[in-house]
């Protein structure tokens, strides 16, 4: 089936990185794919947004359109004014790195997906969840092929982006795709504290040791044993289950 769609691609990782060359690769079979993304790296910015100064675009070499901002800040600057269209879907990343469980709190990936959605173009986050990242090269066609899935759905969720994460196996060794829910994930000791040559305490935000625990149908899980895992993300935060009886609180003055 032919597409001819107007395809946004961006990611936290700057225009140069490997998976976001790979993504907007896979994606060119359903469309005019423009690339608008950060001019540096920028993990872990969430869905921060440049405020308090002018953001400013330049055009790349190879076309991609690169922005000194944040994810958030491309996608807001592609939808409103870089794009002679506007985007009927968006795809970000593929991240240098997973983004399961709390991380989608934290990642840029996630945040520059989620804007899309708030903006109402559907989008997916994509991940690899390996520390290689040249071999994100691999998955372009299998990528592909799970992109199709995706745009082939006429009744796309609203209010909601597809966080895929890849795991970092060989594509061949695939064993399919589960759609998950959020692991939950926790750090030991990431935080460093040390001196400077100058004598000054200094803090390290980062490293230490990771444990990730979840349901069955966890994404965290679906990685360990070898599937992909793409997990539906609702804008709606609101935990429904406590209204009630947080309503019988009597938090009334």
């Amino acid at each position: 089936m032919p597409f001819y769609m107007n395809i946004l691609c961006t990611n936290d990782d700057g225009y140069l990185a490997t998976g976001l060359r790979v993504l907007a690769s896979a994606a060119r079979n359903l469309g005019n794919v423009t690339i608008v993304a950060p001019d540096r790296e920028q993990s872990a910015t969430s869905h921060s947004l440049t405020l308090h100064h002018p953001l400013r675009s330049r055009r790349a070499a190879d076309g991609a359109l690169v922005v000194d901002g944040t994810p958030t800040d491309c996608v807001i600057l592609a939808v409103n004014a870089l794009m002679d269209h506007r985007p009927d879907i968006c795809f970000s990343g593929v991240n240098h790195g997973a983004n399961m469980g709390e991380d989608v709190l934290y990642s840029g990936t996630v945040a520059a997906a989620m804007e899309a959605t708030v903006l109402g173009i559907p989008s997916v986050a994509v991940s690899y969840a390996g520390p290689e990242f040249e071999s994100i090269e691999a998955w372009e066609a299998p990528l592909a092929d799970l992109l199709v899935g995706v745009v082939e759905r006429s009744d796309f969720p609203t209010s909601t982006l597809l966080n895929v994460n890849l795991p970092p196996i060989s594509p061949s060794d695939i064993k399919g795709v589960r759609v998950t829910s959020l692991g939950e994930r926790r750090y030991s000791e990431s935080l460093t504290r040390s001196r400077d040559p100058s004598g000054k305490e200094y803090y390290w935000i980062g490293g230490g040791a990771r444990e990730w625990k979840g349901d069955g149908d966890s994404d965290f899980r679906a990685i360990h044993e070898g599937y992909i895992s793409v997990t539906p993300l609702h804008l709606d935060l609101t935990n429904y289950s406590l209204l009630e009886e947080i309503r019988g609180w009597n938090l009334d003055l």
